[in-house]
């Protein structure tokens, strides 16, 4: 069986997964770009389907939310930037209930692809948290060990300004 592959790297999908109340989302006018319909005919299929999409799915970014992410993303076309409403953000359950409203040859094949960019950062982050605990772990061990050493230092300083008695001749009857 040949698998047909969508016309765009994982990396651009990745590239298009934002982080918005510390959740990993898409935002509607990417994903409706990626599946091939105009972002009005995706929220109209949103509209239409309410039961499908509960707040933990998808939600609309507040002004505030949307201005930030304008601010730090340098990416976003001109007519997009000012449109009145900001967008709607689906989470990976989101996209995935997407599938079921959009029905395209082209919306399985997008699906698929996107579950996988979110699979693959899931899988990074994870890597990530095991690098970190081994870091962790090396600084503890050798923090330990420094402060052996940083002990030690101090120690000899501290013996360097203790009075120390005279070493050599002594005369009798001088002090």
């Amino acid at each position: 069986m040949v698998q047909n592959k969508p016309a765009f790297s994982e990396e651009l999908l990745v590239e298009r997964i934002f982080v918005i109340r510390g959740i990993k989302v898409m935002l509607d006018f990417d994903l409706a770009n990626l599946y091939g319909v105009e972002t009005r005919s995706l929220k109209q299929q949103v509209k239409r389907n309410p039961d499908r999409f509960p707040s933990d799915f998808m939600f609309q970014l507040t002004k505030n939310e949307w201005n930030e992410l304008i601010t730090i993303c340098d990416k976003f076309p001109e007519k997009i930037r000012h449109y009145p409403l900001p967008p709607l953000a689906f989470t990976e359950h989101g996209v995935s209930m997407l599938s079921s409203i959009l029905r395209s040859k082209q919306a399985i094949l997008v699906n698929i692809a996107i579950m996988r960019a979110f699979t693959s950062l899931r899988q990074l982050i994870d890597l990530n948290k095991e690098l970190v605990l081994r870091i962790e772990s090396l600084e503890e061990k050798y923090d330990q060990k420094f402060h052996l050493v940083f002990k030690a230092i101090t120690e000899l300083i501290q013996q360097e300004t203790e009075p120390r008695e005279k070493i050599g001749y002594k005369i009798p009857g001088s002090s």
